[in-house]
């Protein structure tokens, strides 16, 4: 069984490095990179979307990489928001952006500002919208960051959805924490040899990570100041890769979280025998989680899910596709992502099944796109 992080770099591999070499002679330089203006799809809900971050630190545990110092976590909460209100928020840091495109051997080809200065719909510190919402959550890849999650985010978000998008610390290859502090990837190197049983621990550290988090956001002083907007028994969790796995790890453990969507993870941290207590549970993924293919813990789990569920592939995507590093990569002219569709209509089907699986299960909204295959939609299957 290929381990998480082996994917995650095997599809980097196959995206960035093949592409790196033969972008040399075709990509501007650094310094022409840096003008190049990168987009995210715009959300296409009636709401507009407010961002805030927060730092959180679980002083009751000790973190699973780094022993000395206690669990800390970075959140981007995006929210309903007065429209115009606030100031554009930034994709992610300047730092951030270039040990990402380091991780990735694209430091050379794709200027890290440019990176950074992507043009997202979010606006910081904006004015929330009076109401009450469901929340979800989102959890990223293995050595990827909250951002690559943002095109999703601010479409949950446009659709009527507060959006809690977590950062778990040493598990990226650079995010940055208060004072200053940039945390790397410390995971990477402490997992090396482990096998499932080391990436079963990602999973389930992350459940804990969840778990503190909606302690923290629906607990009786909630940490962030607009928590008044979140419908506490309107719970889900989405994730991509490992970040997948963890939700139905927090699941698992904590009834809290209604509904959950694996994005094309291994489920190295194995549903329970008696499944989910009925709830609902979306597969999503890549032509390689076929039934009977070569990755059987969606076989094993498929068997054991109790409640709602639907097993979905994507024709023509790969594992990074249901993150934003797609729509990214079109626009940086890079020859060949690995990928025959395009990054926006990549974009567009995860974020109309993800938002229609909550409208389902999280408001009890009719959503016929799940209930079968659609002319619309030819590239998405699905399995018995």
């Amino acid at each position: 069984m290929t381990t998480t992080i082996a994917i995650a770099r095997r599809a980097a591999a196959t995206v960035v490095l093949t592409v790196a070499a033969a972008a040399v002679a075709l990509a501007p330089s650094v310094s022409s990179a840096a003008d190049t203006a990168f987009t995210l799809p715009r959300p296409s809900g009636p709401y507009a979307v407010g961002r805030d971050v927060l730092h959180l630190v679980d002083r009751s545990r000790p973190d699973p990489w780094v022993p000395a110092g206690p669990r800390e976590l970075m959140v981007s909460m995006y929210y309903p928001a007065v429209a115009h209100s606030g100031r554009p928020a930034q994709y992610l840091t300047t730092t951030e952006a270039r040990l990402f495109l380091e991780d990735r051997d694209l430091d050379g080809i794709v200027a890290p500002e440019a990176l950074s200065d992507t043009r997202t719909a979010a606006r910081a510190g904006a004015e929330p919208r009076r109401g009450r919402y469901p929340l979800v959550v989102l959890s990223p890849g293995f050595t990827l960051h909250r951002h690559t999650l943002t095109h999703l985010a601010e479409e949950l978000t446009s659709r009527g959805y507060v959006v809690a998008a977590v950062d778990h610390a040493y598990e990226s290859p650079g995010t940055a924490f208060p004072g200053g502090r940039i945390l790397t990837c410390t995971a990477c190197t402490s997992l090396e040899g482990q096998g499932r049983e080391g990436y079963a621990r990602v999973a389930t550290g992350r459940a804990k990570d969840i778990s503190f988090v909606l302690d923290r956001l629906t607990g009786a002083r909630p940490a962030w100041r607009h928590g008044a907007l979140i419908n506490r028994a309107r719970i889900g969790m989405a994730g991509h890769s490992i970040g997948g796995n963890a939700a139905s790890a927090t699941m698992a453990a904590d009834p809290r979280v209604r509904a959950g969507i694996n994005m094309d993870g291994t489920f190295f941290a194995p549903v329970p025998a008696d499944g989910l207590d009925g709830r609902p549970f979306l597969l999503l993924g890549t032509p390689d989680h076929l039934p009977g293919g070569t990755d059987d813990t969606w076989d094993r789990t498929w068997r054991r899910l109790d409640g709602w569920k639907r097993w979905l592939t994507v024709t023509g995507v790969g594992h990074l596709d249901f993150s934003d590093t797609v729509v990214l990569a079109d626009q940086a002219g890079l020859p060949d992502t690995g990928s025959p569709l395009p990054g926006d209509r990549t974009a567009r089907i995860v974020r109309d099944y993800v938002t229609a699986f909550f409208d389902r299960h999280l408001r009890g909204a009719p959503r016929p796109l799940l209930d079968g295959p659609t002319p619309h939609n030819p590239e998405v299957v699905f399995h018995p």
